[in-house]
Formats: C-alpha cells, sequence, structure tokens
C-alpha cells in the first residue's frame, strides 16, 4: 500500500479512535474525524464507506493487533504460556482506552462477539497441540477457555485494570495450571 494511503488511513482511524474517547459514537461526525485527521471529507470517504465501516475496520484493526502481538512465539504446545498471557495483559494496559470504550460502548456486543471469535480460534489452535481434550468434548472445552478468558479481560478493563498486566497473567495463567493438574 501507498505511504500516504496508510498515513491518511492511520490518520483517520487515530482521529476516530481519539473522538470515541471523547463523546459516544452516536455523535461523532465523518466532518470530525477528517478535521482531526487533518484530511478532506472525500478522504474519508474514499477508504471507508461509512462511519459504521470505519468503526468495523478499527475493531478489526485493534483486535488483529493484540492477537499478533500475544501470539506465542516458539514452538510451545502449551495453552497456558505465560509469555503469550503476558503480552495479552501488556497489549491491554497500553491499549486500555480503546479496549475500555469498546467494551463499555453500546457498541460492546459487537465487539465482544468479535473478540471472543478470535479467542475461540486461538484456543482451538492451541487445543489441536494438547492432550487437554483426550475425555472432554473439544467444542465444550474451548468456549470454556475463551468465555473464561475474555470474562476476566472484560472484568479487568472495565474495573480500570485494578491489577498489573504481569499479575494479571499469573493469575489466569495459576487458573489453567490448576486445571491442567485436575485432569491429570
Amino acid at each position: 500500500m501507498d505511504r500516504r494511503i496508510e498515513k491518511s488511513r492511520q490518520a483517520i482511524m487515530d482521529a476516530f479512535t481519539k473522538l470515541m474517547l471523547e463523546k459516544d459514537f452516536e455523535k461523532i461526525t465523518i466532518n470530525e474525524i477528517a478535521e482531526l485527521a487533518n484530511v478532506n471529507r472525500g478522504t474519508v470517504y474514499s477508504h471507508y464507506v461509512d462511519i459504521f465501516d470505519l468503526l468495523n475496520q478499527c475493531i478489526e484493526n485493534h483486535i488483529n493487533k493484540l492477537f499478533e502481538t500475544c501470539q506465542s512465539r516458539g514452538n510451545t504446545t502449551d495453552i497456558s504460556c505465560k509469555d503469550s498471557l503476558g503480552r495479552t495483559f501488556t497489549y491491554l494496559e497500553k491499549h486500555a482506552f480503546f479496549y475500555s470504550k469498546m467494551l463499555t460502548s453500546k457498541s460492546a456486543t459487537a465487539f465482544r462477539n468479535r473478540l471472543h471469535a478470535l479467542m475461540v480460534k486461538s484456543v482451538e489452535e492451541q487445543l489441536a497441540l494438547s492432550s487437554l481434550t483426550k475425555d472432554v468434548n473439544q467444542e465444550i472445552m474451548v468456549q470454556y477457555f475463551a468465555s473464561a478468558t475474555i470474562g476476566v479481560v472484560e472484568w479487568w478493563v472495565t474495573h480500570s485494570m485494578p491489577y498489573p498486566a504481569e499479575y494479571m497473567a499469573e493469575q489466569l495463567l495459576s487458573l489453567m495450571e490448576r486445571y491442567q493438574n485436575m485432569r491429570t
């Protein structure tokens, strides 16, 4: 992609995100986004169909970055990889403004559903490499781990991150290890 196009897209997304911190999504206009991004209105429409398309692409962008940042590195097959969890919570902490806004706004259901779908995919990939599913329905286990993890993340973000990212990663890791130990 041309650098100018990428720069314009990023400026528009940054402006949109900043405006979301200041006001409800329903009250944000394309004119405000264009003005803050220092582009004209037509430039916004050349990249996004409408404000809902911008919201969806912004959500997609943030969630993809979250999962890229947090994927396990190396050849580990352990679903409770401390490194991966640590990166996850650190990334969430760094981008707290966005995730907090998404999880507390009126569009929270769509955002949470997208986050859950990606978590399901990630857990499925991890469980495919694991021996945890030998006597438990894999579909149920995937839903359990994905829902539990998303629930903990949602609680942590919406409660203003009362514990440091490292502590949260350790606690979630401990819970997952307890599950593994119960099964052996």
